[in-house]
């Protein structure tokens, strides 16, 4: 049983991860590749401001929300020159440089020792410390977090957003600051991250710079690749599916030598397939170009 609950707290965290990118690529037609940065950086905040800092547990949670907003405005704001290609390649350096600040700034992250012995979360006086009580800390949390994303998407906000994924052009011809829309979706979209960061580090008790590398980023884009973008269904199916995978190649008995390989190369075989067959993905709007 407390397997089957590790299981649904991994999906829920990464659902929320998937969700927020939606937001920025389903949404506002921006791909990015730097999703993890803010997934880590929402961790590592909330971890040192508890563990070197001594905050309680809501504050750090907090100030990791808007950590990683602000962080969030170092690449949204210097993106809004660039498109394409180019945008894909400026998300991608960014998330080499907060890697590279997370795996060298050893006095404050640890470097690739990782941190270790984070505290569990805190609430109204009674610690989330039990698998049990976690399960449902998360599920609660990421009910809050997937059904403000509905209205945000469902909204007149999410709207323009859509619109400026169809024709930028048109957007900014009716009047609307498509600059600023992609700022605040980029920064809204990062704090939700940062969200998933702090349930992580909650759960795990342990981070190193490995978890919130380029790797991450990408399978986090396979999420919504495969599932589908611009609605909340083909987040959520992707991210159910690719993460049971292991798990039915673990009752599959496939050796553990050859398990991770495997996993990856029907990862890469799903996004081929899905992009050649079905680029909207399996249960998306948003028709890759």
């Amino acid at each position: 049983m407390n397997y089957g609950m590790h299981i649904v707290i991994t999906i829920s965290i990464y659902l929320i991860l998937a969700l927020s990118l939606n937001l920025v690529t389903g949404y506002a037609g921006l791909l990015s590749l730097c999703h993890a940065a803010f997934w880590g950086a929402g961790a590592y905040i909330s971890t040192v401001l508890m563990i070197k800092v001594g905050l309680p547990f809501v504050p750090s949670a907090v100030l990791a929300l808007v950590g990683a907003v602000l962080l969030s405005f170092t690449i949204s704001i210097p993106a809004l020159r660039l498109k394409g290609d180019y945008l894909v390649l400026g998300s991608l350096a960014f998330q080499l440089i907060v890697f590279g600040l997370l795996y060298n700034w050893t006095s404050v992250t640890n470097g690739p020792y990782g941190i270790t012995n984070i505290p569990s979360p805190h609430l109204l006086g009674y610690e989330v410390a039990s698998i049990q009580a976690y399960f449902v800390f998360t599920l609660v949390v990421t009910a809050l977090c997937a059904g403000t994303m509905y209205l945000i998407g469902n909204s007149p906000f999410g709207r323009v957003l859509k619109a400026i994924r169809e024709d930028e052009i048109a957007a900014a011809a009716l009047g609307k600051n498509v600059p600023r829309y992609k700022i605040v979706i980029f920064a809204i979209s990062a704090g939700f991250a940062a969200i998933a960061g702090v349930l992580f580090a909650g759960y795990t008790h342990y981070i190193d710079p490995s978890v919130f590398s380029l790797t991450e980023s990408f399978f986090v884009l396979s999420l919504i690749i495969i599932g589908g973008t611009g609605n909340m269904l083909g987040p959520v199916l992707g991210t159910v599916l690719l993460l049971l995978l292991p798990e039915a190649l673990y009752l599959l008995k496939v050796p553990d030598t050859i398990g991770p390989s495997l996993r990856q190369i029907i990862y890469g075989v799903l996004i081929i397939l899905v992009m050649r067959l079905r680029p909207q993905g399996i249960a998306g709007e948003y028709r890759f170009e």
